[in-house]
């Protein structure tokens, strides 16, 4: 637990209004490395974001040495994009409730715990059917995103916090980079249950980095479980939280679908290495990293809503480009690849900033907010993967999901119009 004097000082900032990432982060008690009685450090939330995105792409070149190895079809063993993101958004829907009931520190510990099990189960699986199962299971490690939102949402103001998921997730962008290609050369050194076993590893020193740095930084609601979920409609009925959710749903909709589809892209009309496609596949890393370093810079005196509708619009500029190209018979792996740093860019210009937002639409519900935010945006994005899978094959190309992805790109922008309205109507109120 965080001393008393720690919490006091946590709830006086809350009331400041604190400009931006540095600014809100001078107020607070000095972080101390691996001492659990001060804020957790930057770089511990970092590492919770980018344990979750390792464990959701990190895989991805091996899917087709998988499938051969359990002797079923790829679309089979591709059912583990969508499962994984279809539990995860599940579980978010209860994440946050249970972390405001019971503090943000206990949940963490646990999911992790389960993450470790899922794991093991994963490498010994005897069947596809049985890994299914079990890769379903390590969406448990969801709780590490969830939380490492609410954390921030805890120890800062709304500004505050988009300047400061910035940095957290900037720092994280270079995991979803560099994490396929890591596994592709864990398969092709060693086998697909090489990378499994790096995410036992990565697993347990998360679990002891919580255990030894991350106090409590929640304040309990004081109310049952049941009195918890109650207070879903008091944030479903908010059009600017449905607006804030639905563009960081459509924005990582757009990155889900390729993660749905570009692995068969890369591996089956462009002939790539696991090794190479890992690489490949890493591309939206370097937009992503941009675009969180701009929300960094920027968010606090840009505002919000215009940070995210600027996101929408350059991921449909690429999306756009990339289908003209293919049209025009100009498309190959290094354009499809290459222009999918723009859905990086809209995601790190978007996801932080409207985070933020429904974070603070009914701040007293922030671990609620997380898990029903991440809930929207990774159930759509779940279905998004499917759908992306099922559309793909040698004779389509990859044109569904070029289109799916501009799809997605003119409805988030659709989204936080709706947010940009409602707020006009609110501030000619006087609300």
């Amino acid at each position: 637990m965080l001393r008393t004097g720690c919490k006091l000082q946590i709830c006086e900032v809350d009331k400041r209004a604190a400009p931006d990432y540095q600014t809100a982060m001078a107020h607070f008690p000095k972080a101390r490395a691996l001492d659990r009685s001060t804020p957790p450090t930057l770089a511990t939330l970092t590492i919770l974001a980018g344990v979750s995105a390792m464990v959701m792409n990190m895989f991805l070149p091996s899917l087709a040495e998988m499938a051969e190895y359990y002797g079923v079809p790829y679309a089979m063993i591709q059912l583990s994009v969508p499962l994984y993101l279809g539990v995860s958004a599940l579980l978010q829907l209860i994440i946050g409730p249970i972390s405001d009931k019971i503090g943000r520190r206990p949940v963490l510990l646990w999911g992790l715990v389960l993450f470790l099990i899922a794991t093991l189960g994963c490498i010994l699986a005897p069947n596809a059917m049985v890994f299914l199962l079990f890769r379903m299971m390590q969406a448990s490690i969801a709780v590490c995103m969830v939380l490492s939102r609410a954390v921030v949402r805890d120890i800062t103001d709304e500004k505050g916090a988009a300047s400061m998921i910035g940095y957290v997730t900037m720092g994280m962008a270079m995991v979803p980079m560099i994490a396929p290609m890591v596994g592709g050369a864990l398969d092709e050194a060693f086998g697909w249950h090489s990378v499994f076993w790096a995410f036992f590893g990565v697993g347990l020193a998360t679990y002891l980095l919580v255990w030894f740095d991350l106090g409590e930084t929640g304040t309990p609601s004081g109310l049952t479980l049941s009195k918890q979920f109650r207070q879903y409609p008091e944030l479903l009925t908010s059009p600017r939280f449905w607006g804030y959710s639905l563009a960081s749903a459509f924005a990582s909709g757009a990155f889900f679908a390729y993660l749905g589809g570009a692995p068969f892209v890369g591996k089956e009309i462009f002939g790539m290495s696991p090794f190479y496609l890992g690489l490949a596949l890493g591309a939206p890393a370097i937009g992503y990293g941009i675009g969180n370093g701009l929300t960094g810079a920027y968010a606090a005196r840009v505002g919000i809503n215009n940070m995210v509708l600027w996101g929408s619009i350059l991921t449909l500029i690429g999306m756009l480009i990339s289908l003209v190209l293919f049209y025009v018979g100009l498309g190959t792996a290094w354009s499809f690849f290459g222009l999918m740093t723009f859905v990086g860019l809209g995601n790190g210009l978007v996801i932080p900033n409207a985070t933020a937002g429904f974070l603070s639409v009914r701040p007293h519900l922030a671990g609620t907010a997380s898990g029903l935010g991440a809930a929207i945006m990774i159930g759509g994005g779940a279905l998004l993967a499917a759908v992306a899978g099922a559309m793909l094959s040698s004779k389509t190309g990859a044109y569904p999901l070029l289109w799916l992805q501009v799809a997605t790109c003119f409805a988030g922008i659709l989204a936080i119009r709706v947010v940009i309205r409602r707020e006009k109507q609110l501030k000619a109120q006087g609300l």
